[in-house]
């Protein structure tokens, strides 16, 4: 494993010398923005009004696609604009471990280095011995040990922040606890976060945006554009234009990669596709497979409440972002279930792009009765239906609530124990490769 870590980091760093040289960045002031026509590299332009219509009947306010640095599709919805702002809700937590790091390069903190050392004793409730245990690299990888069963998931005063597990046992997704890491930065650097972001982030890139401490916990402001910059820089491993603004391979290799081995899923306040199994927000339980199965391997997330969205694929160069109100009105933490129905869409586009799980061809499924009450019969093509296919049904948060082994091209699904929501059917075969994905409402 150790030889693997360090071929990774080698492959790294040849990335970070040779990123400015062969890639191409947008100029950090004014709105010119290089941009690609989709049909120039083999796109399915066909499918891109179905990808629209998508994207609008889900809330999306704004959405964009890069390629190899520029703009191949670019869309806004309703009274939203290309100049328009909107919260990136906790896909910031993805920004702001970029921010930890330049922290920590800078020399001003190190992330084994006790919370208490930069947030004062008694940040929590906790008895002196048990806080005191805490890391920065706790925070980072929601391993604090602090209890998230709270009615209050953004508070970070000491009384909601209580003991559960010795740090680094237990997994939990934790907003309150997230917000306190701006602290940190503003703590070792004498800056607001906003000077600090502006300064060594945002202004070399040319990304707008403020942050605010609002009931929500702290959040993020930009436009579409200014969000996909982040994403492009992280695509380019912290490099802009010849410019190293984290220069820390091994920092950003660790950011970007399995933390811990509780949530393989889960890097420095980053999500991780690709992984063998993955934990959810609220959940103490392990998902087996991709997060975003239909989705390549490779991609890192930085994902925030009602479907903020950003996504860096580096196998293929492209980045993806979306914004918007919720898309089911759930509201949310994360949206795997969503984000894979926009890759439903989206492969449709980008069609002549495979990544392991989009190998076989996609099939021709349907549910019905749809919405349904007590039984649910799966149909799939008789030139589709393969043996030993399995139908997984998942709910809106990504919970795995059925899974059947089909017989036959023809199948009925019990669902009459399935609480009233929109849910997902994935059609897997045998080796688990997705071929086919739809959803439905149970009444």
């Amino acid at each position: 494993m150790k030889q693997l870590n360090i071929i990774s980091l080698f492959q790294l760093c040849i990335t970070f010398n040779l990123s400015s040289q062969s890639t191409y960045f947008p100029p950090t002031t004014g709105n010119n923005w290089e941009t690609t026509d989709p049909a120039s590299l083999g796109w399915c332009t066909d499918q891109i009004p179905n990808l629209y219509n998508y994207l609008e009947t889900s809330n999306s306010k704004g959405f964009l696609v890069l390629k190899d640095s520029k703009i191949v599709i670019e869309k806004y919805f309703g009274t939203f604009t290309q100049d328009s702002s909107w919260y990136w809700a906790s896909a910031g937590k993805s920004l702001t471990a970029f921010l930890i790091g330049q922290a920590q390069q800078q020399g001003l903190l190190n992330i084994e280095d006790r919370a208490s050392k930069y947030l004062g004793e008694g940040w929590t409730s906790m008895t002196a011995e048990q806080e005191e245990k805490i890391l920065i690299r706790h925070m980072l990888t929601m391993t604090t040990g602090i209890d998230d069963d709270v009615p209050d998931q953004f508070c970070d005063e000491p009384q909601c922040l209580q003991y559960k597990a010795e740090p680094g046992t237990r997994w939990a997704y934790h907003t309150g606890v997230y917000g306190l890491l701006i602290d940190v930065i503003e703590a070792v650097t004498g800056k607001n976060v906003n000077q600090f972001i502006n300064q060594y982030t945002a202004n070399p890139i040319g990304m707008k945006g403020i942050w605010a401490s609002t009931g929500s916990g702290e959040l993020y402001f930009t436009n579409v554009r200014s969000m996909a910059r982040f994403g492009l820089l992280t695509l380019n491993n912290g490099v802009w234009d010849s410019n190293n603004l984290l220069n820390d391979p091994n920092y950003f290799y660790q950011m970007i990669s399995t933390s811990q081995e509780l949530n393989k899923s889960y890097g420095y306040l980053w999500w991780l596709n690709g992984k063998s199994s993955f934990k959810l927000p609220g959940l103490q339980i392990d998902f087996p497979g991709s997060i975003i199965p239909n989705a390549p391997d490779d991609m890192q997330m930085a994902l925030g409440k009602n479907g903020q969205i950003i996504c860096v694929i580096p196998s293929q160069n492209i980045v993806m972002v979306r914004m918007g109100l919720p898309p089911d009105g759930s509201g949310a933490l994360v949206t795997p279930a969503y984000l894979r129905e926009i890759w439903t869409e989206l492969n449709k586009v980008i069609c002549n792009t495979s990544s392991k799980n989009e190998e076989a061809q996609v099939a021709s499924i349907s549910l019905f009765p749809n919405p349904v009450v007590n039984a649910l019969t799966i149909k799939i093509g008789q030139n589709d239906f393969q043996k030993g296919a399995i139908v997984e049904i998942t709910n809106v948060a990504g919970q795995k609530v059925i899974s059947k082994v089909l017989t036959d091209a023809r199948s009925m699904i019990n669902t009459s124990e399935l609480i009233t929501g929109v849910y997902f059917a994935t059609v897997k075969d045998e080796k688990g490769i997705v071929f086919g994905e739809t959803k439905f409402v149970k009444e």
